[in-house]
């Protein structure tokens, strides 16, 4: 049976939730699911926006009959060539052969390459600002390359406001019967999930992010439709707002992330000390085991905060693989406008920290504090003034710090 929702008299939901998934690109968590969204506009030419991965295709194809109640489907709309957007469109192709593919010559090459079907002889190549009249609607095409994947673009409903952003303004998890963000309480159970997937997902592309967003300031939207998470047609400066934030690098809140690697607990106590001062003193914390946690939250965590700690145990002479790891990641992530301390342990040569400073001497506009915590085994007594030193330097390098905590 199907499962459409209605967005508007002729603007239908016609994705599907997959809840069976446990890591989204192989390399994600997604202990809540996800939404492939697709959506059918039905005028005087049909047209699909996008189609769904593979896993959830059957259940995509019966949405996409049931909407189009026996009407022809003119239009396939390809925003975004990744597999999870695009595994249908073989089987769509076969069933509706008549229909014009729309994309953009990058997107061209790219369903070459995933599929061998005739697709020259049905497709339409549309560039920058090229527009498309269905009837009562006209649809603009905007190039957004590189966010989060070259062919990129989005696609803007003149005729009711409406943006179809592909991968821009997307969220993790299954939708669980609603379809608009103002349905949930989003800010409380759907923003970690949201940062988690743009900083994850998108996060490396600031700039090209910024690109789309000065392009979407020129637009009258009221409405938005994402290819995953909810449809956002009321409050939608806060989404907005957020990706403003996440794609400058600039911190959302003052506070620290403190990620540590600990064997034996004697990096974690260090850690656990410098938490509790910081909280004394009215600092925001949030704390993370990197042999624990998921890499994906703790990189959004570091794009949420102003200032970073990195604790970490020296491993066969070199950073603790885990944190080794999580540095990598957060460097690739082109995390930025950052505050930094570091912890170092050692029993016989503490050299973690010396490679940590390496390691952030390769990312950009990063601050890293000079009082540098070294020790050797655990922390002696005498050492709680140098955790003492490093809280009065991260209050003294906040933005503002007469908001602390607040």
């Amino acid at each position: 049976m199907h499962c459409i929702k209605r967005i508007s008299d002729d603007l239908v939901w016609v994705g599907a939730n997959d809840r069976r998934l446990a890591m989204f690109e192989g390399i994600y968590s997604v202990p809540t699911g996800v939404s492939y969204n697709s959506y059918l506009l039905t005028d005087e030419k049909n047209v699909l926006f996008d189609t769904v991965d593979k896993a959830v295709q059957q259940r995509f194809l019966e949405n996409v009959v049931e909407a189009l109640e026996g009407r022809p489907l003119d239009y396939l709309i390809v925003q975004h060539m990744e597999p999870d957007h695009s595994a249908a469109m073989g089987e769509l192709i076969r069933r509706y052969p008549d229909v014009t593919i729309v994309c953009n010559a990058k997107a061209l090459t790219m369903i070459q390459q995933f599929y061998d079907f005739d697709v020259e002889s049905r497709v339409q190549i549309v560039k920058e600002n090229d527009t498309l009249n269905t009837g009562k609607h006209t649809l603009h095409f905007i190039m957004a390359p590189m966010v989060h994947w070259p062919e990129v673009m989005v696609t803007y409903d003149s005729t009711d406001r409406i943006l179809f952003s592909a991968d821009a303004f997307g969220c993790f998890g299954a939708l669980n019967g609603a379809l608009f963000a103002d349905e949930v309480n989003f800010e409380r159970d759907y923003m970690d999930e949201a940062r988690r997937y743009y900083t994850n997902i998108v996060g490396k592309y600031g700039k090209q992010t910024e690109a789309l967003l000065k392009k979407a300031s020129a637009l009258a939207i009221e409405r938005i439709c994402p290819l995953h998470g909810f449809v956002w047609r009321k409050n939608l400066q806060d989404i907005l707002s957020k990706y403003g934030r996440w794609s400058s690098y600039e911190p959302e809140e003052t506070g620290v992330m403190i990620a540590y690697a600990s064997v034996y607990g004697n990096t974690e106590n260090a850690a656990e000390i410098l938490a509790s001062k910081l909280w004394d003193r009215g600092v925001k914390v949030q704390m993370f085991d990197v042999s624990v946690t998921a890499a994906s939250e703790i990189l959004s965590a570091a794009f949420r905060w102003s200032h970073l700690v990195f604790a970490s145990t020296t491993y066969n002479a070199g950073i603790f693989v885990t944190m080794e790891a999580l540095l990598s990641d957060l460097g690739a992530h082109n995390i930025q406008h950052r505050t930094v301390g570091i912890i170092e342990n050692g029993s016989w040569a503490a050299a973690s920290g010396g490679l940590i400073s390496d390691q952030l001497a390769k990312w950009k506009d990063i601050r890293v504090l000079e009082n540098r915590i070294s020790i050797k085994s655990a922390l002696q007594a005498e050492q709680l003034r140098e955790i003492d030193a490093m809280v009065d330097a991260i209050i003294a390098t906040c933005p503002d710090p007469l908001g602390i905590g607040k």
